[in-house]
Parts: C-alpha cells; structure tokens; sequence
C-alpha cells in the first residue's frame, strides 16, 4: 500500500513498487508470468478441460439470438469515440482541462444510450437461466484455463474429484461465480479451502452467513497456508494479504467471534461476495480479539456510532495521530504499537481496515497517489475513509470507480444476473474483458454490455446516493489527502448532551472507609464539552473519556464526603492506549500530586496509588492531563484509608 511520506524518494519508490505489483497484474491475466508444469496425466487433463471449452462456445453460439447490427455498431462506435478521449496532462491548461470534463460525461452518456436498445432486445436472453449451467462451466475454464485447472488436477485424484464436483453443482457454480469467482483463477485451489473450512465446522455445513463466509474466505484466498499462489497463477490477482494463521484457522476465530455475539450485529446478513472482505489480512487472530476489547472498554461509543461510514474506524481520528511511523516492540503487536505510536496515512489506514475486519465489516485498501485510504462497507454503500473519491482510487489491478460500480450493481440481485450472464457469454466466445483499471475501457461487445448494464442499473436506482457522494468528489486529490492526514470528518455535528442517570453518578463508601467515585459523578464538566465525553461503558454504568482531541484543557471536579479525616491512597481505573504519561490531582485546592497513568492496552486497570489526605466531610479533587495529552478512559476513582 503506498503511503505519504516527506521523503522523496521514498515516494518514488513506492510508486515504482506499485507500478510492477500491477505489472506482475497484468502478466498473471495474459498468462505470462508463468506457465503450468504439466505431467503426462495433466496434459491429458488440460486437452479434455480445452476440448469441454471448445464445445461449449459452440453450443452457445448456436443458442444465441441475431443482434440488430445497426444498434451493435452505434454501440460499438459510440465506445470508440469514449475511448479515444484521454485526460489532459496536469500542466495542460485550463481550456484543455475544461474541454474534456465536457466532453467525457456527454460521451459516457452517449455511449450509455446506445447500449439501452440492445439490452431491450436481449433482456429476455440474460433474464434466463436455460444457458447458466453451459455458461457458468465456460467461464470457470475460460479463468481458470484449461492448463491451470489441469495443473491443480494432476496433483491427485482428491483433486480431480474436486473440480468434478464443482461442474457437476451448478448451485455451487452459481454462488461462486455471483461472489466475483475464485481470486487468481484458482477454481481447484479455492475448492480445496472451502472443503477444508466445512470439514472443521458444522456450521458452515448449514446455509447460513457462516458458510457464506467459508466461501468468501475461500474464494479471495485459495492458496492453503504453506503452499505456494496456485502454480501459474492462471488470471488477475485481486491483491490482498493472506492471513498469518491460515483460512480454516481465521474462519473458526470469526465463527466463535459470532456466536459470541461480539461482531457487528449486521454481520448476519453479508452475502459470500462481501465476505472475500473481512477475513485477509496480515493481522492474527489474537490482534483481532484485542482489537474488539479494545474498543469496547478505551471507546465503546466508537462502536455504536450512528454515523456508520465512522462506526469503528472513527478511532483512527480520535486517536491514532498522524505522525512519522516509528515501531516500539516493547509496545506490544503491530496493531498495539499502531495505537500507541500513531503514524502516517499508510498505517493510519491499515489500522481503520483491521478495526472494521475485527468486527466483522468488509473493509479493502485503497491506494491513491501519494497516499492510503481505505473502502468499506456501510447500509448505504461502500465508502472511502481517510482519502479522495473513488475515482482517485484504486486496489490491485481494480480501479476504484470500477469496484464502485459493481458494488452499487450487486444491490439489485435480479439485474445483476444479467449482468453476470453478459459476461458468462462473453467468456465462452473467448471475448477480452473491459478494463478493471480504465473505466469501462477495452473489452469486447459482451462484456462491454455488461458494464453499461451496471451504468444503467445504478443510474436508474441511485439518485440519492448520488446526491451523498457529491461533497467527497467535489473535493480535489490534494483536499482529501490533507483530510484523510487530519483528524477532521466531513459533516461533524456540535458536541451532543447525554443523559447521565444518577445511579451512575452514585458515590459508594464500603464498610472498611473505601471510597468508590463514579467517574462520571464530576461537579464539572456536567456534560460532553469538546475534550470530555461522558460514554455509556460497554459493561455496564458509565465512564468518562478524556480525548486527545479538544482545543482546550478541561479539569475534572469532585466533590467527595470522606467520613474520617486521615491518610487515603487515590488510584484510577483507567484504560489508555499509548505509552505512560501523567495525571495531576489537585486535593482541596492545596495539595498537588502527580500521578502516572499506565500503558494498557485498552484494558482496564487501577494506577499505581498515591497516598493523600483528605479532611472529615467535604473534599474536593481537581483531575487534569497535561497537553498534549493522549486519549484516556476512566471508570472511577478509588480512596482507601490507610490503616
């Protein structure tokens, strides 16, 4: 993922590594990055894999409908005219500039328009499933390649037995290519993950999220843990890390994640294809459960945030500073050192991505000039956090606009068939496909009508979210790149009042003197001001958080009734998520202690006690924090006599 960086060189070299990461793209889907290692038992395979191909593209040929010619060449020629208009460079002038910002949406228009005949007249052929099964097939061989497919078939007659499998379900065959088909073309590969992650679970045996996520799993990382990327590596590598603890591994953590009830309660209802988005990544499992506890005792509210697109990955603005990247081990894991270290765009990224994955919310990179970002899922569409539009934007070989598109298209699940069936079609005739990079650029007739039956799906259907994506792309590459590096949203509101019960405000006195305040129970502030919220704890009761942000200084009052005068020792129940700084207490306007808070991790835990004395009847305690400060939680403060 490339990151901002104030070095020029290092800039330069990112961009060199991204430019042959979607080299090597561009190689694996023509087949030139390698070619399988046949044996004379695979080469018998990959002949009866060419000759199923080679009959069905006749088959389907002859099944096809005539296509009016003079609606295909308006389609074809309008494509063309799109085609050829290419951005002006940046230093190009503004006439140029204006020109082709003119241009382009009447020709996309155009081009649009055209297409709307063809897909009248072939609406009855792609709303059809008679062809699906001889289409799915084609398509399988057509990604997978006869060689590929042949390749993982010779391995053993275990494996063999699993293609065998796939083409005689088409149910299988349906769900796996509607969920965007198996990454890298590794149909064989991604079998083998599937069966081993339903071997380890009951549940994902049952129709149900569980075993759309063993799928989604399987599909986006086909390679088993310890064994190469498939062989050849027969089409484009939609690129992503692979996991350290392995597919089945990652899989039962999420499984008992869920049932634990401690994923986001929309998680029940992702389809196979939004699966491929939550379980790859370079983080394990055990940082995904610190993540989640994390969260829910340092900032629960960033949990329930009504503002989905923010919902957990909120924290990297309230507290994962942009700053150097610098690593601490002593700190703890990547992800714990992230938090405690902050860093700039490329870990702040990473980070929101492994907050979001930790709760179970689909989440990609997203990579930009000069900067990360990253897409993710919300109820209204899949959004860009900490960078520029989608169309500044892109992941591995796809672009960001084109991954938009399709995400937009998959709403509509009886239209998207067509879609997919455009494709299929496209597939068994041998035709190219549009560009994943260039915006429906390229590609033969099929495919290209299949993505202006995406345009024209989303065209009919989103007017609102139109409306939503305005103020984001109406921003420029360089405004979004100095948003996502700031701790600013978009749209943030005033400082909201809660409401605090006053059985959480309650001082407790226990039977040996020990004091136990609320924290929450402070004389001042009263309420959520810019530095302290008053946050509904995760467990229970209330706490109060102490934020990084915030322009100026608060102090937290007291108002205590001891009920003997004498010595007591203060501490705090706190969680803090950065290394150990200091705490300044103020006891009845006199005394003065400074305490340190611990580093924790996010858990809770009481700070070292600090023995102060207090008056019989009424004491008043001053808390404060010095700037800058990092971000802290606190649950209550305790005062033990001492004895």
């Amino acid at each position: 993922m490339t990151m901002k960086t104030p070095c020029k060189s290092i800039n330069l070299l990112f961009g060199l590594i991204v430019v042959l990461t979607n080299l090597s793209a561009v190689s694996w889907a023509t087949g030139k990055e390698s070619v399988p290692v046949l044996s004379e038992q695979g080469k018998v395979l990959e002949k009866k894999y060419a000759g199923d191909l080679d009959a069905t593209q006749k088959e389907i040929s002859a099944a096809l409908p005539a296509i009016d010619e003079s609606k295909k060449t308006a389609f074809e020629a309008a494509r063309t005219e799109l085609g050829a208009l290419k951005a002006p460079s940046e230093g190009a002038g503004q006439a140029a500039h204006k020109a082709y910002q003119t241009a382009k949406p009447l020709a996309e228009a155009k081009t649009l328009d055209s297409a709307r005949p063809l897909l009248a007249d072939l609406e009855s052929l792609l709303s059809s499933d008679a062809l699906d099964g001889k289409l799915m097939k084609a398509a399988i061989l057509r990604h997978g390649t006869p060689a590929g497919l042949a390749e993982f078939a010779q391995q053993s007659e275990v494996h063999k037995a699993l293609l065998d499998k796939l083409f005689a379900d088409e149910v299988l065959m349906k769900k796996i290519l509607k969920s965007g088909g198996a990454n890298g073309g590794e149909y064989g590969e991604a079998m083998e993950v599937y069966t081993a992650i339903l071997e380890a679970s009951e549940l994902a045996r049952k129709p149900g999220i569980l075993q759309r996520l063993a799928l989604g799993t399987a599909l986006h990382q086909p390679w088993l843990n310890g064994k190469e990327k498939g062989g050849s590596v027969n089409g484009i590598v939609f690129t992503d890390h692979s996991n350290p603890d392995g597919q089945v591994a990652r899989f039962l953590h999420f499984e008992k994640a869920y049932l634990a009830k401690e994923l986001d309660p929309q998680f029940k209802d992702f389809n196979a294809w939004e699966c491929r988005f939550i379980t790859n990544d370079p983080y394990t499992n055990e940082e995904a459960t610190w993540g989640r506890e994390m969260l829910r005792q340092f900032r629960p509210d960033h949990i329930t945030n009504p503002d989905q697109k923010w919902r957990y990955t909120r924290i990297v603005k309230s507290d994962l500073p942009y700053t150097s990247t610098r690593h601490d081990d002593s700190l703890g894991s990547p992800q714990q050192q992230a938090l405690a270290l902050g860093g700039i765009c490329g870990r702040r990224a990473f980070f929101g991505r492994f907050i979001a994955r930790s709760f179970g919310i689909p989440s990609r990179r997203s990579t930009q000039s000069g900067h990360a970002a990253m897409n993710r899922w919300t109820p209204d569409g899949w959004v860009v956090n900490f960078g520029a539009w989608w169309s500044m934007n892109w992941c591995g070989p796809q672009g960001g606009l084109d991954f938009y598109l399709d995400s937009q298209a998959r709403e509509h699940e009886a239209d998207y068939m067509q879609v997919l069936r455009a494709q299929w079609i496209g597939d068994a005739l041998g035709q190219e496909d549009v560009s994943l990079r260039q915006y429906g650029q390229g590609g033969d007739f099929w495919d290209g009508l299949a993505f202006y039956k995406k345009r024209a799906v989303v065209e009919a259907s989103n007017q609102e979210q139109a409306a939503a994506d305005a103020e984001l792309a109406a921003l420029s590459a360089e405004e979004a790149r100095l948003l996502g590096e700031s701790d600013k949203v978009l749209g943030d509101g005033e400082v909201q009042e809660i409401i605090i019960p006053e059985e959480d405000k309650k001082i407790v006195v226990a039977e040996d003197g020990t004091i136990t305040i609320p924290a929450v129970a402070c004389t001042s502030p009263k309420n959520n001001t810019e530095k302290v919220a008053f946050l509904n704890s995760w467990s229970g009761g209330m706490q109060i958080h102490y934020q990084r942000l915030g322009s100026r200084p608060e102090i937290l009052r007291y108002t205590v009734e001891a009920p003997a005068a004498g010595k007591y020792e203060l501490s705090l129940n706190a969680s803090t998520v950065s290394g150990k700084y200091e705490v300044i207490a103020r006891i009845n306007r006199r005394t003065i202690v400074n305490a340190m808070l611990p580093y924790t991790k996010g858990s809770w835990q009481r700070t070292k006690p600090e023995v102060i004395e207090l008056k019989e009847g009424r004491n008043t305690i001053m808390l404060t924090f010095r700037a800058p400060n990092r971000g802290v939680s606190i649950k209550d403060l305790h005062l033990k006599p001492v004895k």
